[in-house]
């Protein structure tokens, strides 16, 4: 969808703020340009729809040069979002997101649709936001409009210029929950550009790590935590590199153990068996669809009459995550309920039990998914020395 071919951008005092960058975005892809301030990376982006013109090289977008299409043309077919949002202060949040369709020509009604559509895709209700003005919003309700504006008149490519820079980490974080929501049923072609490395690594398909006007390394998340193609990436993600992978690390059913399991409606007596012949302090409660119901330890089962049931002695279980959640999720559930580990459950099979993540499998499944990427390989067909096997 976009490509950059040699590309280029001098400046008059000798300045070079892009030093023949080539690369391509595929089409729904979204990457992240991240870097120290003055590396390139806005740059890059604002050439794109010509706030920049490049001083050699090409840019092409869907197949054609940019440098051949009228820039006010090219603007209108290019949502552009950045840190200040730059909403009309006389105009109110409805009118605000039907800008761009009006400039293109479209009719009032159909406009002012499209721009409820937004509004209320981005989580702003325009039946009570609609008629407000801009200073009536909260800083991240503006951020909200800004990207609905963008995104009214329907362009194929999305440019982002630290769009969430300026609120609090809170209002942040749900802002980058929200706009992940919403590019997973748009799929827009994404630049985003970013100096914060956990933002990048969050919402990136694919990271850029811009050193002075280059591009160091522009792969997925985890190859950038797990593989720095440089010390200089290396030292630009941080030490705690292995920490941020947690959050692009996800569960796998090869990453869980298989404690016992007993049923809600098993006899005392046939579920205490079960944990002594197998060992086990403690067993998985499953109810009659094999959904989670808790747990159950074997000191309870062995002081309790033999005639009951699991029911009477087992105990809920709150600390449970879908496969394909984050290792960080995991271990923030972990801490959250004060849990030695975390049940993990198929959300496609009405919540199916599959098995149970312990901190030992989770640093082990991180491991794993490091190697995995150095070797090109998928992480179940790697294997890792452990202090079981020593």
């Amino acid at each position: 969808m976009i490509r950059f071919e040699h590309v280029t951008k001098r400046y008059a005092d000798g300045t070079t703020a892009v030093d023949d960058l080539s690369f391509e975005v595929a089409e729904g892809e979204l990457v992240t340009l991240v870097g120290p301030s003055g590396c390139g990376k806005t740059t890059t982006m604002k050439m794109v729809n010509r706030l920049i013109e490049p001083t050699s090289g090409r840019i092409l977008l869907d197949g054609e040069d940019i440098a051949t299409v009228d820039p006010v043309e090219l603007r209108r077919r290019i949502g552009y979002v950045i840190q200040q949002v730059g909403l009309f202060p006389h105009k109110t949040v409805l009118d605000n997101t039907a800008t761009v369709p009006h400039l293109l020509g479209w009719q009032r009604k159909k406009a002012r649709a499209r721009a409820a559509e937004l509004l209320d895709l981005v989580g702003l209700d325009p039946s009570v936001y609609g008629d407000r003005y801009p200073e009536q919003l909260s800083g991240g309700q503006r951020q909200r409009v800004g990207v609905a504006r963008a995104l009214a008149a329907d362009p194929p490519v999305l440019l982002m210029d630290e769009p969430f820079g300026a609120v609090d980490p809170v209002v942040r974080e749900r802002l980058q929950s929200e706009f992940l929501r919403l590019q997973s049923q748009v799929r827009k072609t994404v630049l985003f550009v970013t100096h914060d490395i956990e933002e990048a690594v969050r919402l990136g398909d694919r990271i850029a790590v811009y050193g002075n006007g280059r591009i160091e390394q522009l792969d997925p998340p985890a190859a950038v935590l797990g593989a720095p193609a440089t010390p200089y990436v290396a030292d630009f993600v941080g030490a705690d590199r292995g920490l941020k992978r947690l959050s692009v690390t996800p569960i796998e059913s090869g990453d869980l153990e298989q404690p016992p399991v007993v049923h809600l409606d098993d006899r005392v007596g046939d579920a205490a068996a079960r944990l002594e012949a197998e060992g086990a302090r403690w067993a998985v409660v499953l109810d009659r669809s094999d959904g989670l119901h808790g747990w159950v330890s074997a000191e309870a089962l062995s002081g309790a009459p033999d005639g009951g049931t699991v029911r009477n002695h087992s105990r809920r279980m709150d600390a449970w995550l879908p496969v394909g959640a984050s290792l960080k999720q995991a271990f923030s559930t972990m801490l959250q309920h004060d849990a030695g580990w975390i049940a993990v459950l198929d959300g496609d099979q009405a919540d199916h039990f599959v098995g149970v993540l312990t901190p030992a499998r989770l640093h082990e499944a991180l491991r794993r998914s490091t190697a995995a990427d150095a070797l090109g390989a998928a992480r179940a067909e790697v294997s890792v020395e452990t202090v079981a096997d020593a």
